[in-house]
């Protein structure tokens, strides 16, 4: 990609007033083959579990304060339903900041390092973020199957109470294959990049693209 087209497409990922102005058309992955459908696809589950969570939630929400002041009756349901629908937003949303190099970064030292030493570090971070996110889907698919031989219910919903916990294994998976892209990416590219679209830097030197 030329100077020129980095140029033009300029954006600030910690200046949160320009954020708010991101293109959010549909992502598509320049990784090369497989490895794309993959991105792709995770792009798309993303996108779906965070707005389904946030929609149903707002309505859930509404509904709730309509039934009590209008109705002068409570859904006796909503506050499970947000419950779930919290640890739903959450783990998808691990996903999400790492596909824009969202998650906060403690980088001194690495910024004070050339950028040929950068890049096997950038690789290598990311690579041992992807093993600990690995891990972490691991641990917690052992709690879910935990809570699902226990077979509780949530008192109001009647529903298992590992369901609400599904989210955490499949979020967490979901982020360490997003790193594991993002080394790949680095393997692959010449540039620096903090995920699979977004090129290091801060404020005025981080690129989307």
């Amino acid at each position: 990609m030329s100077k020129q087209h980095h140029e033009s497409q300029l954006q600030s990922q910690t200046d949160t007033t320009s954020t708010d102005d991101t293109d959010t058309g549909d992502y598509k992955s320049e990784l090369p083959g497989f490895l794309g459908t993959v991105d792709n696809a995770i792009s798309r589950i993303e996108s779906v579990l965070l707005a389904a969570g946030v929609l149903l939630m707002a309505l859930n929400t509404i509904a709730n304060v309509v039934g009590r002041f209008v109705f002068q009756s409570s859904l006796f349901f909503s506050e499970e339903l947000n419950r779930l629908l919290i640890v739903l937003i959450t783990f998808a949303g691990i996903s999400y900041a790492a596909r824009h190099g969202r998650h906060i970064r403690m980088s001194a030292m690495y910024d004070a390092l050339p950028s040929s030493l950068r890049k096997p570090l950038m690789i290598a971070i990311t690579l041992v973020t992807a093993v600990f996110m690995l891990g972490l889907a691991w641990y917690s698919a052992q709690y879910m199957l935990t809570l699902y031989d226990r077979g509780r219910v949530l008192p109001s919903l009647q529903i298992p109470v590992w369901i609400i916990y599904v989210w955490a294994p499949i979020g967490f998976f979901m982020t360490g294959l997003q790193y594991i892209l993002t080394a790949i990416k680095n393997m692959i590219e010449k540039d620096i990049y903090l995920s699979t679209n977004v090129l290091e830097g801060y404020d005025d030197d981080e690129v989307e693209i």
